[in-house]
């Protein structure tokens, strides 16, 4: 089985979004404290399931990177991109309705729409070549 990389542009925009948010994942997954602080997040106390979730939210964005990269069909890409569209949507509910107007949550937004617009516009034909 080779490794297959995309020819056309459009899908080696794609294919970035999904190898960022691979690698994001992966980071995540294996250095929650650092990707909490990261975010201004802070484990408390004796309990230590923050970390766990932080954790599993880390191998979900692994997860779902690997399988756009393996499998680079439009579908895994189209979930790739509506994934991020939904929280970057959140994201802006959060900054609008729990007084998250700051410049991290702004930089994020713009990060988490530029990973759902790549493969978006992908998968929806505006990035030919």
């Amino acid at each position: 089985m080779e490794f297959y990389f995309p020819t056309e542009f459009g899908e080696q925009l794609a294919f970035g979004a999904a190898a960022f948010t691979a690698l994001a994942g992966f980071v995540i997954m294996f250095a929650p404290g650092l990707s909490m602080r990261a975010v201004g997040l802070a484990s408390r106390g004796e309990r230590r399931e923050g970390f766990s979730e932080v954790r599993s939210t880390g191998g979900l964005y692994l997860g779902l990177g690997l399988a756009a990269i393996m499998l680079a069909q439009d579908w895994t890409y189209l979930a790739l991109g509506a994934a991020f569209a939904m929280a970057a949507f959140a994201r802006i509910i959060s900054i609008l309705s729990d007084k998250g107007s700051t410049i991290l949550n702004y930089l994020l937004l713009v990060v988490q729409a530029a990973i759902a617009a790549l493969p978006l516009l992908h998968v929806f034909g505006f990035l030919q070549g």
